[in-house]
């Protein structure tokens, strides 16, 4: 019986509190940007004219590092996900404006760019 591949919820979820755990100064500095999910048609609208647009990436952390403005991760789960054309626009933007804006497939690798991105600064 094989094991279930976590969600990109359960994944970021899972990143999320090791961040807070493993950097406390930087305690809820890694911030969720909730453009995904499913939504009331009603509620959605409202999002998107409040700004949510299509394709913007999961997680930011905006702190400057090694000549970048910030981190920017769009993360996938680590079978089955993939970018659609939105996120890879999103992506490429972000990076031709100084952040660092990578693709992590899974919380395991999404840990391992934060801590090369940070320098291991815990």
């Amino acid at each position: 019986m094989t094991a279930a591949v976590p969600t990109e919820h359960v994944e970021q979820v899972a990143l999320v509190g090791w961040f807070d755990l493993q950097y406390p100064a930087l305690r809820g500095r890694l911030a969720a940007v909730p453009n995904g999910g499913d939504r009331h048609p009603a509620v959605a609208g409202k999002l998107k004219a409040e700004g949510v647009r299509k394709g913007y990436p999961d997680l930011q952390l905006l702190m400057p590092r090694g000549g970048y403005h910030g981190l920017i991760i769009e993360l996938k789960r680590v079978k089955g996900g993939r970018v659609e054309p939105e996120q890879a626009d999103w992506l490429e933007w972000l990076a031709g404006q100084g952040y660092m804006a990578v693709v992590c497939k899974g919380a395991d690798q999404a840990r391992e760019t934060i801590k090369r991105y940070l320098g291991e600064m815990a």
